[in-house]
């Protein structure tokens, strides 16, 4: 060990992490620039003792150490003259140093979000009633991977399930993950995204606090609902995810429960439905019964009416007939009277007879044809007046359903039916106002 650095602190950014089958651990401490670039690097070695102790001492913490984790460590410089190589022997490692990068990370991180408007976009997306088509981001075949499907595949509901496979922990995990999510636009019929992992340790976890994922999270077009496997700690993906569960299994709960929901929620409709079917059918049936009902009864009005009306043709044929059969007989005793007399004045007086004989035969004549046509008109006016004719003619005859004659607007009241008989059928009606 090169005497000069007998002891140091040392920060840098694990990259090469590799641990040999004898326990050492063997890894780069990286320095970089503004850029990312790499501006210094040295070999470091824990070995296995130390390896011990530093692991359970992160573990503790809910740390362990990861490639591309920021670490601040102490140790010394050994030099191997035969090789030329150089690197350091780490003894400790400062957990509270990684704990305070991740934390002020995680802060620049949310204050960036919160600033630019992003936190709570992806809420606002409306989560579809029955989310049956998910788009899966994790590992392909992890615990999580197998937790999530198996909770879907015992529901026996019709899931659809694409999964986008992705790193969930280590230096390709960002990359992976926000690559997935970055498809998702591409994909049509998507419900919503589901990332989930199994949990892990707090440096496992830290992925899931890049911005580049929370960024991504928040331009997906779909809702995301997130299943981390850590119930202490929220992650910034849980933070602007639409809904975060604890565990995947949660994740799949949820989905399996609001399917079930939708699916209890259109059975009961279709109950109600079904009810307020059955009511309006009886309703109709009841008031079809109701109107057959009234119909009948309106048919045997209207048979009553038509046998009244005959009735009256009848009486009012015998009536004229008796009529015009008084006036023939009257015109024939006229006749006969004038007959007789007109020769015996003839007789006695001579020519003045004969000129009043002549007059009284014109006037005779006259008055004859004056009640010849005086009886024709009257035999035209009952042939006229006949009911059936004047039906024909366009009138008619309007009734209340009782059968009583409407002579005016007193007979009828607002809301009543009325018969009207015309020369070919009749109408009913309802009476709006008077």
């Amino acid at each position: 060990m090169a005497q000069g650095f007998p002891s140091i602190w040392v920060v840098g950014e694990i990259q090469r992490l590799k641990a040999s089958q004898r326990g050492h651990l063997y890894f780069e401490l990286v320095e970089k620039g503004e850029r990312d670039e790499i501006v210094g690097k040295i070999d470091a070695v824990a070995w296995r003792s130390d390896h011990q102790r530093i692991r359970h001492l992160l573990e503790e913490q809910g740390q362990h150490l990861a490639d591309g984790q920021q670490i601040r460590c102490r140790g010394g410089v050994d030099f191997y003259p035969a090789g030329g190589r150089l690197q350091l022997v780490v003894r400790d490692v400062d957990p509270v140093f990684t704990l305070g990068m991740l934390e002020r990370r995680r802060r620049e991180t949310l204050a960036a979000l919160e600033a630019a408007g992003k936190i709570g976009l992806n809420r606002k997306l409306p989560l579809s009633p029955i989310p049956l088509s998910v788009a899966l981001i994790t590992s392909q075949g992890s615990a999580a991977y197998h937790d999530f499907l198996s909770v879907l595949e015992a529901s026996g509901l019709a899931f659809s399930v694409l999964l986008l496979h992705a790193a969930v922990q280590g230096k390709e995990a960002e990359r992976e993950i926000s690559s997935a999510l970055n498809t998702l636009p591409a994909l049509s019929g998507i419900d919503c995204a589901v990332l989930i992992r199994g949990g892990g340790s707090r440096s496992d976890l830290a992925a899931f606090d890049s911005r580049v994922i929370a960024e991504a999270i928040c331009a997906a077009p779909v809702p995301i609902l997130t299943g981390l496997g850590h119930e202490i700690d929220r992650s910034i993906a849980d933070l602007v995810a639409h809904t975060a569960s604890t565990t995947p299994t949660k994740v799949g709960e949820l989905l399996v429960d609001r399917v079930r929901s939708s699916e209890q929620h259109l059975a009961e409709i279709g109950t109600r439905l079904e009810r307020s079917a059955r009511r309006t059918l009886t309703d109709a049936w009841h008031a079809l019964e109701a109107a057959t009902f009234r119909a009948r009864a309106a048919a045997d009005q209207v048979r009553s009416a038509r046998r009244r009306m005959s009735q009256l043709v009848a009486n009012l044929r015998a009536s004229s007939l008796a009529r015009l059969g008084s006036e023939e007989r009257r015109r024939a005793d006229l006749g006969a009277r004038l007959a007789w007399s007109a020769p015996r004045r003839l007789a006695s007086r001579g020519a003045q007879a004969v000129q009043l004989g002549t007059e009284i035969a014109r006037l005779a004549k006259s008055q004859l044809r004056g009640t010849h046509a005086m009886l024709e008109e009257r035999a035209r006016l009952c042939r006229d007046l006949e009911p059936r004719r004047t039906l024909a003619r366009g009138f008619s005859i309007t009734r209340t359903e009782g059968g009583s004659a409407v002579r005016g607007t007193r007979d009828v009241e607002p809301g009543s039916r009325i018969v009207t008989e015309l020369a070919h059928g009749q109408l009913i009606s309802r009476v709006e106002e008077e």
